[in-house]
């Protein structure tokens, strides 16, 4: 085990970084030693966060700059809970003075900058710096990516539908064409802001889909699975809203090579046999989002359909743990040496 480090959290005043403040206030191996935030700079976190009330006494939300974090003697390590394009100006100098940096928004993601100029709106915001970062699934990645200058936190929806794609798809079980997938995210899966079809009225009893057909995420789930089979892949991907306040479940309806459940499984077990963050469920089991709330596990099951030849493949995670933070704080176990769930609940 490597020593203990302080690490810091920048952008803490959203759901992400009130959870990543939950989740290292309470690890055995680190200490959090800064939280940032413009909006609550000079505030006492347990002010703010009022479910830590009695914890992290003595530590406020300051307002830094990105020069006056990079310039810091204490933090080792850095977790970016900010939006696109600003994340990665944050990026940019803390990783130029040495810093570990797990980024857990979508700049740097994508490694096409042409891809996420046409997802994102504009030009990526630092070209240079994404050719030295790392896409990391803790379950997926090939080893190597420790020394990447910023490691990339895989968005909420593309790691509820990687983790039981993309050992099917690698292993020819499965066809990379004519795959359909369906996701319900929870509200808080939008972050934090005040906006019409996030008012609690909107969504108590009401569902709907949003972002077609060409949500962000989808730019992520395409490129991953582009680079398991070699080729260009295109999905069909519909997310909904829930009305439920945290959880992401997901269907996939892919057709099937090997139309056999017993081949389907035989692949997740090699790949996740052994895995502390993933739940393998019996056939026709589905997983729900109440059981998964709370920990940094993704529940999923599948079952062949003989009369269209596809499987149908379901998934459930936590969006701000698996989804987010939670994934963030194993990226950061495996990086220092640490026990891959220390912190966090399977």
């Amino acid at each position: 085990m490597s020593k203990q480090m302080k690490v810091g959290i920048v952008g803490a005043a959203g759901y992400l970084g009130e959870v990543l403040i939950h989740l290292l206030a309470n690890h055995p191996y680190v200490t959090l030693g800064m939280v940032t935030s413009r909006q609550q700079a000079g505030k006492p976190v347990s002010e703010v966060v009022t479910s830590m009330r009695g914890q992290l006494e003595g530590l406020s939300f300051v307002s830094s700059e990105p020069e006056e974090l990079a310039a810091s003697k204490e933090i080792d390590l850095f977790f970016l809970a900010l939006p696109h394009g600003a994340a990665a100006t944050f990026a940019e100098s803390l990783a130029a003075a040495g810093k570990k940096v797990i980024d857990l928004s979508a700049d740097f993601r994508i490694s096409d900058p042409t891809v996420y100029e046409f997802f994102y709106g504009s030009p990526h915001p630092n070209t240079d710096l994404l050719a030295k970062s790392r896409y990391v699934m803790p379950e997926l990645v090939e080893p190597g990516w420790e020394s990447a200058a910023v490691i990339a936190c895989p968005g909420c929806y593309p790691t509820s539908i990687q983790i039981p794609l993309v050992p099917l798809v690698r292993a020819g079980v499965v066809d990379s064409e004519r795959i359909v997938i369906n996701s319900f995210s929870g509200v808080s899966g939008a972050g934090k802001k005040l906006a019409e079809d996030y008012l609690f009225c909107e969504r108590s009893e009401s569902a709907k889909a949003y972002g077609l057909p060409k949500h962000r995420h989808l730019s992520e789930i395409e490129e991953q699975l582009s680079q398991v089979v070699d080729q260009p892949v295109v999905v069909q991907f519909n997310p909904h809203l829930a009305p439920m306040q945290r959880g992401i479940a997901t269907t996939i309806t892919v057709p099937a090579k090997k139309a056999s459940i017993e081949a389907l499984y035989a692949e997740w077990e090699k790949a996740y046999g052994g895995k502390p963050f993933v739940s393998i469920l019996s056939s026709g089991e589905t997983p729900d989002t109440k059981d998964v709330v709370g920990s940094n596990r993704v529940d999923m099951s599948a079952v062949y359909d003989s009369r269209t030849g596809n499987f149908v493949i379901t998934s459930a995670e936590d969006n701000l743990m698996k989804g987010g933070s939670g994934q963030a704080v194993q990226i950061m176990n495996l990086l220092l040496g640490y026990s891959e769930t220390a912190g966090l609940l399977s």
